[in-house]
């Protein structure tokens, strides 16, 4: 046990050290390509965990070497939980659960000698868990914005206002909180520090990475290339993530019927037939006891 303790000290020092490691590495390729003024993406030499987590709105310097301290002691404390639980719960629950008759006793006893290893694994994926979570609300936010938002640069662009003065509003109109609301303010900010409109919005796309998004920047992109009427583009835009967003909706109304089968079959039937058939089954037993009574 000593022996797999240190090993896995000594590979979280190692990858501590890593993510320390390409964190400076990425600082000093962001400063080299911001005074080279070059296209080169942004994200490009980032290290998958660090767009992982950018995407999942950790975007500080430090976020892959804080992922990686918090894994790190996550593992530790679920080594910690796990041999607790194998030394002084194991035996109780163990003894407890033997009393039950039947095979039912070494079924559980068996699960219970896996808990530790569950455990373990519990905790040592809770900072990815954490993460995923912060990266599935994000984009339910962005998702549930975008299309108010395409109505917004719509009406405005029908109105006569350019696009940075409708983003301008659109930031000034909607909390600052919002997922979509600060990587609007993030594309300003990049407009004002002198980047070109493309490539602001390809940076845009790529660290949120969203379709609904990337399809829009697309357009964007695209209408600003040829000289496209921005109202129409923008319209059209607003219009066809209503019309997938509806599309969406049946889908999940349609498969809503499958999903219901499965609660259904675990939570409702057994009680159903419970309360169903159990008098019956009272019933026939007494009967059996007496005939058997009868008989002796």
């Amino acid at each position: 046990m000593l022996n797999v303790l240190g090993f896995l000290i000594v590979a979280a020092t190692l990858a501590v050290s890593y993510a320390f490691g390409r964190s400076w590495s990425v600082r000093r390729s962001a400063l080299r390509r911001l005074y080279e003024q070059d296209d080169t993406p942004a994200g490009d030499s980032d290290s998958a965990i660090a767009r992982w987590l950018s995407r999942a709105g950790y975007r500080r310097p430090n976020a892959p070497v804080v992922f990686a301290t918090a894994t790190v002691a996550s593992i530790l404390i679920g080594i910690g939980v796990s041999q607790f639980y194998r030394l002084v719960l194991l035996q109780r629950l163990s003894e407890a659960v033997a009393a039950i008759p039947g095979s039912t006793a070494d079924v559980l006893i068996a699960v219970l000698r896996g808990g530790p290893w569950l455990l373990f694994l519990l905790t040592s994926i809770v900072p990815t868990l954490i993460v995923r979570a912060r990266r599935r609300t994000r984009v339910r936010s962005i998702e549930r914005d975008l299309p108010l938002a395409l109505e917004l640069f719509a009406t405005m662009a029908e109105a006569g206002l350019g696009f940075d003065a409708s983003l301008a509003k659109i930031i000034r109109a909607q909390s600052g909180r919002r997922p979509l609301n600060a990587e609007f303010t993030n594309f300003q900010h990049d407009m004002l520090a002198g980047i070109p409109r493309t490539q602001a919005l390809r940076q845009l796309a790529r660290r949120v990475d969203i379709p609904s998004l990337t399809t829009f920047t697309s357009a964007l992109i695209q209408a600003e290339q040829v000289g496209a009427s921005l109202a129409e583009t923008l319209q059209h835009q607003a219009d066809d993530l209503r019309h997938r967003r509806r599309e969406m909706a049946l889908l999940q109304a349609q498969a809503l019927p499958v999903k219901l089968v499965f609660p259904l079959v675990i939570c409702f039937l057994p009680g159903i037939f419970a309360s169903t058939l159990a008098p019956v089954l009272y019933q026939v037993i007494q009967m059996a006891n007496g005939v058997v009574g009868l008989g002796r």
